[in-house]
């Protein structure tokens, strides 16, 4: 498989999920790292890289990613890591649910997506295990992705690992 048929979906690297934010996640800032690297990796390979930004309505009771406020928005190092990278935004947990992102891994022509971002238990691994991400070659960056707490993201991976491969980032961008 050439590198160009691979892409790496970073989803909901958000303020929020960050010191200060709504929500901060246990290991926040050194997973942001290990994805900043990965996309820097990705970059040198001719890997296509896409995020993904949950914006959420506060209308509908959603306590954090309100559409509009700094803790909605995709987090400075990644912007700067990845700054032509497109962005899907989503409303669900699922990254393929009601975007256009099938639309944009397609007219790519890619075939196999590594995700990662935040949470591991939730719309990272959802998304890897979505009926429309059948469609390509999904796997999980172990590494590039976190939870509220260790344990939380631990369990996460190894119940998704009997789905889908879950990986470190220097495996599948070696």
């Amino acid at each position: 498989m050439k590198p160009s048929e691979k892409a790496l979906i970073v989803i909901d690297v958000q303020n929020d999920y960050f010191p200060g934010g709504k929500l901060p996640l246990w290991n926040a800032e050194e997973t942001l790292g290990h994805i900043v690297n990965a996309i820097s990796d990705a970059g040198k390979q001719g890997i296509d890289v896409i995020l993904v930004q949950h914006v959420a309505d506060r209308s509908k009771g959603a306590p954090f990613f309100i559409a509009g406020t700094t803790g909605a928005d995709i987090h400075p190092d990644i912007l700067k890591a990845a700054p032509d990278a497109p962005v899907v935004v989503k409303h669900r947990a699922d990254a393929f649910n009601g975007t256009n992102l099938n639309a944009v891994l397609d007219k790519s022509g890619i075939e196999e997506i590594l995700i990662c971002g935040m949470q591991t238990q939730n719309c990272v691994g959802l998304s890897a295990i979505s009926k429309n991400a059948r469609r390509y070659k999904p796997a999980i960056l172990s590494d590039c992705c976190t939870s509220e707490t260790k344990t939380v993201h631990a369990i996460a991976l190894a119940g998704f690992g009997d789905i889908v491969p879950v990986v470190t980032a220097s495996l599948a961008l070696c």
